[in-house]
């Protein structure tokens, strides 16, 4: 018997819940792994090394899958691991999200700067513009 048909036999062998969290666990290092594939294609546009914003939100979303995969498990190796990226990759989308929000002086809604906004003096008050 080959390593191929352990696995299938120990697959087989297994209860519905069992291989409903080998599927998310294959699910969350998929999406794991897209992240370097992603990284990979866009360098190779660019011809250079490049850190996608899309790299963070599969690093997120594969480390969170992994991570209840590893809670599932009591892996406490995996769970460290992962607990521990899980908080490097959403402070470096922080820094991304923010770096871009000031590249672009993208405004905010709930601020001034948007086209619904009544503009406003420096003093607070709201100027009125010419009645029709």
């Amino acid at each position: 018997m080959g390593w191929i048909d352990k696995i299938i036999a120990n697959i087989g062998a297994m209860a519905p819940e069992e291989i409903i969290w080998l599927s998310i666990g294959f699910l969350g290092q998929f999406l794991f792994a897209m992240r370097f594939i992603i990284q990979w294609i866009v360098s190779e546009k660019k011809r250079d090394s490049v850190i996608p914003i899309a790299f963070w939100y599969f690093s997120i979303g594969g480390g969170a899958i992994l991570l209840s995969y590893a809670i599932w498990r009591a892996d406490p190796v995996i769970i460290l691991g992962q607990s521990t990226g899980l908080f490097i990759y959403l402070r470096n989308l922080y820094f991304v999200t923010r770096r871009r929000k000031v590249d672009f002086d993208v405004p905010d809604p709930d601020r001034e700067g948007m086209a619904a906004d009544t503009p406003k003096t420096s003093d607070g008050i709201t100027k009125q513009g010419p009645k029709a």
